[in-house]
């Protein structure tokens, strides 16, 4: 099974202020350590929502916003795709995930990680 996991953003990454050394450090680690065992699939960060755009549909109508957008806590500033035999297993690689941030940053550090577990397409499609 494929799980995403949705790191969300906040107001330090939406100012566009990149994360610390030691933590991309400690995330490349664990992320070559990841891929090398065949669980990473894929990952990667996203920019600030003022590099970007919502494109909104509502009564039948297409409106195009330019970001930045409101809330940064509801933004998702990256992901991961990672192949897990459960739910269970992926939400604990969401945890120990937080807890790199938690270990690098300090028992101060508050975020958010989504687990998603993603459609399958049936063999053939």
């Amino acid at each position: 099974m494929r799980f995403m996991m949705l790191v969300k953003a906040n107001t330090d990454y939406e100012a566009g202020k990149p994360p610390s050394p030691a933590l991309m450090e400690a995330i490349g680690k664990a992320s070559v350590d990841q891929a090398r065992a065949g669980i990473l699939l894929e990952s990667g960060g996203l920019l600030p929502s003022s590099a970007g755009a919502l494109v909104r549909v509502e009564k039948g109508k297409i409106k195009i916003i330019d970001g930045p957008f409101a809330e940064a806590k509801e933004l998702i500033g990256g992901y991961a795709v990672l192949k897990a035999s459960s739910k269970e297993e992926a939400i604990q690689m969401g945890r120990d995930f937080m807890q790199l941030h938690v270990d690098v940053l300090g028992p101060d550090f508050s975020g958010e990680l989504e687990v998603r577990q993603m459609f399958e397409h049936p063999p053939g499609i």
